[in-house]
């Protein structure tokens, strides 16, 4: 029996990818788990895994490939070891071929399980010690008290995923929105001559699908959160000094905590005391979270992306230092998984290393705020009736003004700040 490989989509906002190599060639056998070849995303480079035993017996997009749709066709597996030039049956994307490495593979269009081979389907599952299930799926279904032994999946091979914990407990799934009206749609970018720019006066740089992923998620954002900043000036002078005695303590271990550590920590910990801050928008309600998982923006070749510190309010400085750069190594590398940088609850983000004293960033949904973190300068304060010198940084505070309105930005705001000017409290 012959099996269609499907390109696979491995983020919700891929629809294309780079097929950036093969680890397989026509011939090779491979078996469940085994690489097969790597994807490039428009935030990372991942490898997939083959999900059924057999013989590749044609790779139908050559290494290197751009744009390749998420279903295209990408190789055919023999699973029966059919004889060498035997014609293949047609395509079918009945069974898709590839799994992504820790990613939640929630199929774009999976065939019902009625479509599919359930003899096959059947001897997958009882072939394993386990429900096949996505993780998301496992969450949610943790989150809802299911048993997925109760649950029919309808994805590849019969695998749970969201749709189905959904339908289980009742959710409504989220789905896609209507076509804008004329008034509300968003405008057509003209081309330069069209604006008045001479052909030939300009060098033309092609947005490669990160860079096409943020333009349109920052446009979406923009344009469709109501969104407010909240600006407020913090000494740091007492967190200096707590930094450098923290990394002298440290300094056996190797390990050095940096300023924007300390930042992550002090903003976890303020949207626990403030959890109505640690919220998103959802037109079933306001999704209060119960971790404070802390999206920091990273500044890439060719774009931004912002992995995650999950939990961020139960770990230490030490960790959340090591997490980080270990993260952010790989964020460079465009080697990290999806669940390392998707689903953060709140995000960072830090100019101040450049010099810029503030800024409001854009609110990356559908978390309900992002902090925006500028230097730290010496500057004149007054403390009661005299002038001072203290070092000063101001953050600002972009809301979407459906999750916090003023008064919960300020509290948190206020929060934060009692932290960073008194790092003592962080151990209460």
């Amino acid at each position: 029996m012959s099996i269609d490989i499907l390109m696979p989509a491995l983020s919700p906002t891929m629809e294309e990818g780079v097929l950036a190599k093969w680890h397989v060639a026509v011939g090779d056998t491979v078996k469940a788990g085994d690489v097969i070849a790597e994807i490039e995303t428009d935030k990372a480079t991942m490898e997939v895994e083959a999900v059924d035993e057999g013989v590749i017996s044609a790779l139908l997009v050559a290494a290197g490939t751009e744009g390749v749709k998420v279903n295209r066709v990408i190789a055919q597996l023999d699973s029966e070891g059919e004889s060498e030039g035997e014609a293949a049956p047609p395509p079918s994307p009945a069974a898709p071929g590839l799994l992504p490495r820790g990613e939640d593979l929630e199929a774009s269009n999976p065939p019902p399980l009625g479509e599919v081979d359930r003899e096959a389907v059947e001897g997958v599952l009882q072939s394993t010690d386990r429900i096949a299930a996505s993780p998301l799926a496992r969450r949610l279904a943790r989150a809802a008290g299911l048993d997925l032994a109760t649950i029919s999946g309808s994805g590849p091979h019969g695998r749970i995923i969201k749709r189905d914990i959904d339908a289980q407990a009742g959710r409504r799934p989220v789905t896609a929105q209507a076509t804008p009206t004329q008034a509300s749609a968003p405008r057509q970018v003209q081309s330069l001559e069209e604006m008045g720019i001479a052909p030939g006066s300009y060098d033309l740089i092609p947005l490669d699908g990160m860079g096409k992923t943020i333009a349109r998620r920052m446009t979406d954002s923009f344009r469709d959160i109501p969104h407010f900043p909240l600006t407020i000036d913090l000494e740091l002078n007492a967190l200096l000094e707590a930094r450098t005695r923290i990394n002298a303590g440290l300094e056996a271990s190797g390990v050095k905590v940096s300023v924007n550590d300390l930042i992550i920590r002090c903003a976890a910990l303020a949207l626990k005391r403030v959890p109505m801050a640690n919220a998103s928008y959802t037109p079933q309600g306001i999704a209060v979270h119960h971790h404070a998982d802390i999206a920091v923006a990273v500044a890439i070749d060719g774009g931004l992306i912002t992995p995650i510190i999950r939990a961020a309010e139960t770990k230490g400085l030490a960790q959340i230092a090591t997490e980080m750069k270990d993260l952010a190594a790989r964020a460079r590398a465009r080697k990290l998984k999806p669940e390392e940088f998707q689903g953060g609850t709140f995000s960072i983000s830090n100019l101040g290393m450049f010099g810029i004293k503030s800024f409001a960033s854009i609110i990356n949904e559908p978390q309900g705020a992002i902090l925006s973190v500028g230097t730290g300068e010496k500057r004149a304060v007054v403390r009661g009736d005299s002038l001072a010198i203290a070092t000063v940084m101001t953050v600002t505070l972009t809301c979407d003004h459906r999750v916090l309105n003023g008064t919960i930005g300020a509290q948190w705001l206020n929060e934060f700040k009692r932290l960073i000017e008194d790092p003592l409290m962080m151990l209460v």
